[in-house]
């Protein structure tokens, strides 16, 4: 547990994401892959809490074990901020941190987004949304639909989205005890890259897939074990590049259920897939 000045503005939600599907339908010259993704937010979510410091200075407290403050998502998105507007107010970053790192569920990437939301009101900075959602993309190519708060289809590199509404299931999320890099994933060579390009209402409606998850079970045999365990009960995917894998049910008791038998060395949580944001409803 952290301690929570009084001083502080929170606690702010950052959610978790799942990638409903994954398809990689091109590489680009600048090595960049073109994608088509679903994205829906969860309930499982980090607290963020924000402090103001009059020397300009940003300090995190909690947070990611094992990452470096100066690699954090939410201190990088704190200077990005103040670089891009002049402020010289600085922000002591609080994160009680609840997403697994490493996951696929994205944890980084909404608690740059929470950041950047809540400092701009914070600072009284009047950037809009589509200012903030450019601003993100600097940061991380999942930032965009965290500050835009509606489940979407992505497309090209997470950028183009097309606002979405796929049902709000409950989920059993299973986490092996692995942390997977998406740099890693996307270098692969088996890496499938030529997934054909469809339109919304076939994705929306047709077969799809997440085209990591074959490169990730080869090389994470915790991650194929789980997706098979998680299997037997429900169709089980990855979510972007992983370690987490998850299924929908339809009702909370079900899932609860079955998260009652996953076996003892995987972390396991249910959480409700949720088509906004808890940080639009928190920000009013």
């Amino acid at each position: 547990m952290i301690d929570i000045p009084a001083t502080a503005s929170g606690p702010w939600p950052a959610p978790a994401k799942i990638n409903l599907f994954l398809h990689v339908t091109g590489r680009r010259a600048d090595g960049y892959h073109e994608l088509q993704t679903l994205f829906q937010f969860l309930t499982l979510a980090d607290w963020l809490y924000f402090e103001p410091q009059a020397d300009g200075t940003v300090r995190r407290r909690g947070g990611p074990a094992g990452v470096p403050e100066s690699d954090d998502l939410g201190t990088r998105a704190v200077r990005l901020l103040q670089a891009v507007t002049g402020r010289r107010t600085g922000v002591a970053l609080y994160i009680d941190k609840r997403i697994p790192v490493g996951g696929g569920l994205g944890g980084g990437s909404s608690d740059a987004a929470t950041t950047l939301l809540v400092l701009n009101r914070l600072w009284k900075l009047d950037l809009d949304i589509s200012a903030l959602a450019e601003l993100g993309l600097r940061l991380g190519a999942d930032v965009p639909v965290f500050i835009r708060g509606q489940a979407a289809l992505a497309e090209g590199v997470g950028e183009r989205m097309t606002a979405a509404q796929p049902p709000e299931s409950w989920y059993l999320i299973v986490h092996p005890a692995v942390s997977i890099s998406t740099a890693t994933v996307f270098s692969d060579a088996e890496l499938t890259r030529d997934t054909p390009r469809q339109t919304i209402p076939d994705l929306l409606s047709g077969s799809t897939r997440n085209d990591c998850e074959a490169v990730v079970r080869a090389s994470y045999p915790e991650v194929a074990a789980a997706l098979d365990w998680l299997n037997t009960y429900a169709p089980a995917r990855l979510t972007g590049t992983g370690a987490c894998v998850f299924a929908a049910f339809a009702t909370e008791a079900e899932a609860q259920a079955v998260a009652a038998r996953v076996p003892g060395q995987w972390d396991s949580f249910v959480a409700r897939g949720i088509n906004r944001s808890p940080l639009l409803t928190a920000m009013g």
